[in-house]
């Protein structure tokens, strides 16, 4: 006879146990023989040696399900029980599984030129109009990377510049002052990463959101770094955040160059950075355009109107 106890991620939780605890009913449907009691976070299971050992199996490839694909249907339980659900690996594209599981891939001839220099490249510019998935992908990238162990943290960046408004005083700390100017951000991060996850990983430091500011004196290794918005950038600015770099990290800077915000807008560093750095070997452009608008039918035709207007 063992007894084992066994934890669950108490940011998952919703997920093992289902809509009515419907998961919780299957999993002890297919061990009958043994006395499971789950409460919480923890699973206990009483039984035969073997069985016992068989069902611990059994909940770590439920909780590497739950990881990978954000969700566990009860379908998805009997098909791992019997050995039956395989990874998906015939399709390289995607990146990886947003909440509910939904797959996240490049979507344009340029999103897939910009995961292929990702793997080929340390410091990799996007640049192109609003709605070409640019900051979406590159969170996905860094997502990604931080769930295959390949770095230790995500950290995001943007510049804090108000676009055509002043927000004048925020009450709050400074996260509540800051928060207005990432909220992008956090919107990608919410589509790719369940809250209870993100705010783990917010909490352990793990993802990290932080003013254009707060990167001065910092070295930033083991990393997957992004700067959202870098056209309001000066090339000061772009030069010091560019001068972090650490060991083990990848630089992934997006921006549109029709969204200057700045007062003069020929001292956007985005502007300048391209002829500046094109000739370094290990530095990569990708230059986005109408074609790989990804939103609403209408944000490509509203484009190219603000375009011919502006000539």
């Amino acid at each position: 006879m063992n007894d084992k106890k066994k934890y669950l991620d108490s940011d998952s939780l919703m997920d093992f146990y289902g809509k009515d605890s419907k998961n919780i009913e299957k999993i002890k449907y297919l061990f009958p023989k043994l006395k499971i009691v789950i409460r919480g976070d923890q699973v206990k299971a009483s039984g035969e040696t073997n069985e016992v050992d068989d069902f611990y199996k059994f909940i770590e490839n439920l909780k590497t399900h739950i990881d990978r694909y954000n969700k566990l249907e009860t379908k998805d339980i009997v098909l791992i029980f019997q050995d039956k659900l395989q990874f998906e690996k015939s399709n390289d594209s995607i990146i990886v599984y947003g909440v509910n599981g939904k797959p996240i891939l490049p979507r344009s001839k340029n999103q897939k030129l910009l995961v292929q220099q990702f793997h080929k490249n340390d410091l990799i510019f996007a640049v192109g109009p609003a709605g070409t998935g640019k900051t979406y992908l590159a969170i996905a990238l860094a997502v990604r990377a931080l769930k295959n162990n390949e770095v230790k943290r995500i950290i995001l960046s943007r510049p804090a510049v108000e676009a055509g408004e002043n927000l004048g005083f925020l009450p709050g700390d400074l996260k509540n002052k800051l928060d207005p100017y990432m909220q992008a951000l956090y919107d990608a991060l919410l589509d790719i990463l369940p809250g209870a996850k993100l705010n783990k990983l917010l909490e352990q430091g793990k993802i990290q959101i932080a003013p254009l500011a707060f990167m001065r004196g910092r070295t930033l290794s083991d990393a997957v770094v992004i700067l959202d918005e870098a056209q309001n950038t000066t090339i000061a600015q772009l030069k010091m955040f560019l001068t972090r770099m650490g060991e083990n990290s990848k630089f992934l800077i997006t921006g549109d160059i029709t969204q200057i915000d700045l007062p003069n807008k020929k001292n956007s560093g985005l502007l300048k950075v391209n002829s500046i750095l094109k000739k370094i070997k290990g530095i990569a452009f990708t230059t986005f355009n109408r074609d790989d608008i990804i939103r609403h039918k209408l944000v490509s035709p509203i484009i190219e109107a603000f375009e011919k207007d502006e000539k």
